[in-house]
């Protein structure tokens, strides 16, 4: 499960560079002003939980395989898909039906970060 959250915060936070880079350079003329907010909050989230899934793939590691850090590391994996994919989906001009899947990536958000903190309480 480490090496899992190991890899997928590298990647992650490999994927926001590139396509923050990308929407500066590239998408920036080709969207809206309103699309492109919308692509760097999702760029912006995705590398917040990108260092998050770093610090719980190294508590991992030391913690003896944790319910709780397990459980919030594919939280912050499965919110990064929801939040910031429907947000690059919306900002690429999918349906807005796809708005519905972005407080799902929220809650998965919020999730991992309260396990985190029950992890914290209970140690």
């Amino acid at each position: 499960m480490q090496r899992l959250f190991l890899s997928f915060a590298a990647l992650s936070g490999f994927l926001s560079v590139s396509l923050g880079a990308f929407a500066a350079h590239g998408l920036k003329h080709a969207i809206s002003p309103e699309s492109f907010a919308i692509w760097q909050t999702g760029v912006q989230y995705q590398m917040y939980h990108a260092l998050a899934l770093l610090a719980v793939s190294l508590l991992y590691h030391r913690s003896h395989a944790s319910k709780t850090l397990k459980l919030s590391g594919l939280a912050f994996i499965l919110g990064s898909f929801l939040f910031s994919g429907s947000l690059y989906a919306l900002a690429l001009g999918a349906p807005t039906m796809f708005g519905i899947i972005t407080p799902l990536g929220g809650l998965s958000f919020l999730a991992g970060w309260l396990a985190l903190f029950i992890r914290a309480v209970r140690r």
